[in-house]
Order: structure tokens, then C-alpha cells, then sequence
């Protein structure tokens, strides 16, 4: 049997594929705690990273013990409830109490703590996006949109336990160990064929018998020495990123800042931006995305704008799908770019606006979008505007229309508009 030992010295990220694994063990409790994280966080700190605080029962490694079964003599000290002979019940559910801990304090005064485990910021946005992309991707034009494919790039002669070839590795050692023995052996070969020859020999030396059979021993020994697989045969499989030209794509991101819309639900809209924007730029790289805030007009913002701005007035929501539909056609031609767009109102709109606006989805939005998302931030009942998106629903599959009532609704919700489809 081989032994593979590790002689090197603890290096940074030596215990990544630990930390991974253990991520991937209790992936369920820690990515409850990164949803309940996203509700909780102020609008600035949603990328940071996380301490995650899993109950020390859902750790607990499974053990063997003996059971409650068969027949023992105890001797019970100072009992007074017993007499001799008589027979003791089991206990009730199997055995006593504690073993594994259940993170609460027991009767007694005692408990175990709850698990903190700290995640990072990249480990946090990655199980915080996981299984997320935008939807209807086509390949238009490959350039600028860029994803990153992990494939095998060969071996190399450093990396971590669970990457290890044993094979490579293997084939290594016998190597190795073959040009470091090989001549040995060859030099052992021919002093056993001369110490046969001199014990076959009648009144041959007996110091020259004893000489070869202490060199003999000597090369035996040297050749045992080599140790049968060292640091330098380690070979572990090496994986890298490439870049696999997709398309190129623009987000349009549409926010209501009217006066209707007070500041709880401001907050909930850019909390859904701000995720919306992080799981952009994390997942593709040199995607574009145009800000368009609007009241009674609507105007083109930098991001710090979109997010901060203070300027408020009435609400004419057509004005921000004639922006954007201005901008699409000037600067983002339908043939060359995947068009992608998430709108966020409380629903408040002059009723005769939202007609317009179906129209404006309908004959000039719609047919060139990849993907259309509308979220209404309300706890009351929908207005026009709700009822014409919905209708477009029914005609359209790229789009698609929710609802948020609190903050806890926000990212379920974006979860839902941007799960990955099935293939």
C-alpha cells in the first residue's frame, strides 16, 4: 500500500479545497443565510462578505455507540428506590440527552454555541448569483461580452490534495526510481555472479567472499533506501480559464423616482438595481448598462446618479420607454446586440399614460428585447399600468412582470426573473 505524504510547507489557500468542500456540504443552511443576509444589509454593504452561523447539530458527524440492549450488572450506590432483583426500565427514546450538542442551552445550564463560519466577498456573491444568467442570450456578434470556461490545462508539479494523478504520480516514481537504482542493480548483478562464481570455486579466498558479500549488502541497502514515491513525482491535474467569445449585450435599467415613490420604496428598487448590477458585471465582462431615471420626463444618469440622486417631480412612465427605445436605436442596433431592460415602479401612473406605454412595449420594445422585467414595489392593489403589462405577458414569453410588497420579496424575486433556463 502507498503512502502519499505532503512534505511541502503550508502555503496561502492551502486549505481552499477544504474550505470548498465544506461550502458545498452545508450549501443549503449557508445559502439561507446569504438570502436572510441580502434583506438585512444596508444598500452600500450588500457585496461584502458574510459570517454565516450554522446550529452545531447540522454538523455533528455521524458516530457507532453501544445501545441500551442486553443483560449487565451495575451496582448502584446509596439507591434507596431499588431493592435486589429488581429490574430497571430502558430509557425512554432511545438514550440519554447531549452527545452532538443542539446549539440551545439544556436544562442543566449547559449548551454548545452555534457554528460561525466566515465566507469571503467572492464566495459570497458567488453563492448569492449561483445558477443566475440572462435570459434568451443569442450569439449575435462575437466580441466584447466575454465568459470564462474552466478546462483541463495538463499537470503540474504543485497544487492540492484532491487534484493529485495518482497515475502521473506513479509513472514519476517507477522513473525516478529506476535511473536511481538502475546502475546500482547492474553493479549488484555482477557481484552476485562473481560470489557464485568464488562459492562454486574450490579454495577460493574467503576475504574476497566476505568483501562481496559486504558491498553486496551495502548496494542492497542503498538501493532500499529510495523511497518508493517522493515530492518530486507528485503530479496534479492543472485547470484553467478561458475566454469563450459570446456576444455583446445591454442592460437598460429603468427607475421610477416620482413623487408617489417614498423612500422605503426607493431603497427596496435600488437594492434590487444594485444586485441586479453586481450579478451583471460579475457574470459578464464589458457588458454595457444605460440609467434611466424618470418622473413626468426621463433622463440618462450616471450610475451614481440612478442610485442617489434626489430629483423627484410626477410620474409619466411612457417618457422612460421613449428614451430608451431613442437610445436603442441610435447606439444599440437590434442585429448586433442582445437588448436586455428591468423596470421598477410602485404601479402610479396617469391612467392614460399606461395605453401609450403598451404600445410603446408592444410595437417597439418588445420585438427587439432579449428579455423585458417589470417589478412593482406596492402592498396595495394594481393600477393600469399592472393590468397593461400583464396583458403583454399573455403575447410575449421575453416578458415578464412581479411583484414586491417588502424587502424580504426582493431577492426570491430576483432569483426568479434570472434563473438559468433549461437547455
Amino acid at each position: 500500500m502507498a503512502n502519499f505524504i505532503d512534505r511541502r510547507l503550508n502555503a496561502k489557500g492551502k486549505s481552499t479545497v477544504n474550505r470548498q468542500r465544506f461550502i458545498d456540504r452545508y450549501k443549503q443552511q449557508i445559502k439561507k443565510a446569504v438570502s436572510d443576509a441580502v434583506t438585512r444589509r444596508s444598500v452600500t454593504d450588500v457585496d461584502k462578505g458574510e459570517k454565516i452561523s450554522i446550529p452545531t447539530r447540522d454538523i455533528s458527524e455521524p458516530v457507532f455507540h453501544q445501545g441500551q440492549g442486553g443483560i449487565r450488572e451495575r451496582v448502584h450506590p446509596g439507591n434507596d428506590q431499588f431493592s435486589r432483583g429488581d429490574k430497571i426500565e430502558r430509557p425512554q427514546g432511545g438514550g440519554g440527552r447531549g452527545g452532538s450538542g443542539s446549539g440551545d442551552a439544556s436544562d442543566s445550564g449547559e449548551g454548545q454555541d452555534d457554528f460561525v463560519f466566515q465566507i469571503s466577498k467572492d464566495e459570497y456573491l458567488e453563492l448569492l448569483f449561483e445558477d443566475l444568467e440572462l435570459p434568451n442570450l443569442q450569439k449575435n456578434r462575437l466580441n466584447k461580452l466575454v465568459e470564462y470556461q474552466t478546462y483541463r490545462a495538463g499537470y503540474t508539479t504543485d497544487g492540492v490534495p484532491t487534484n493529485i494523478n495518482i497515475v502521473r504520480s506513479l509513472r514519476s516514481s517507477l522513473a525516478r526510481r529506476t535511473a536511481m537504482t538502475a546502475g546500482k542493480k547492474r553493479e549488484l548483478q555482477a557481484l552476485e555472479q562473481e560470489l557464485n562464481t568464488l562459492e562454486d570455486t574450490p579454495g577460493a579466498s574467503a576475504e574476497r567472499i566476505l568483501a562481496l558479500q559486504n558491498q553486496i549488502a551495502a548496494l542492497q541497502q542503498k538501493i532500499t533506501k529510495v523511497p518508493f514515491i517522493d515530492t518530486f513525482d507528485l503530479r496534479f491535474n492543472n485547470f484553467s480559464k478561458r475566454e469563450i467569445p459570446t456576444s455583446q449585450a445591454v442592460m437598460f435599467c429603468l427607475m421610477d423616482v416620482s413623487g408617489s415613490m417614498d423612500q422605503a420604496t426607493k431603497d427596496m428598487a435600488k437594492r434590487f438595481y444594485i444586485l441586479l448590477y453586481l450579478f451583471l458585471t460579475r457574470t459578464y465582462k464589458n457588458l454595457e448598462v444605460v440609467y434611466i431615471r424618470h418622473h413626468t420626463q426621463a433622463k440618462e444618469v450616471n450610475e451614481h446618479d440612478f442610485f442617489y440622486s434626489q430629483e423627484t417631480g410626477g410620474t409619466i412612465v411612457s417618457s422612460a420607454l421613449k428614451l430608451m427605445h431613442e437610445i436603442q436605436q441610435k447606439r444599440y442596433p437590434a442585429d448586433e446586440w442582445n437588448i436586455y431592460a428591468a423596470q421598477a415602479s410602485d404601479g402610479d401612473n396617469w391612467a392614460d399614460d399606461s395605453p401609450l406605454c403598451h404600445q410603446l412595449l408592444e410595437k417597439q420594445i418588445l420585438p427587439c428585447v432579449r428579455y423585458f422585467s417589470y417589478i412593482e414595489i406596492t402592498n396595495r392593489a394594481h393600477q393600469t399600468l399592472w393590468r397593461e403589462y400583464e396583458q403583454l405577458t399573455e403575447k410575449f414569453d421575453n416578458m415578464a412582470v412581479r411583484n414586491i410588497r417588502q424587502v424580504e420579496d426582493i431577492y426570491p424575486v430576483f432569483r426568479e426573473l434570472f434563473k438559468k433556463q433549461a437547455v
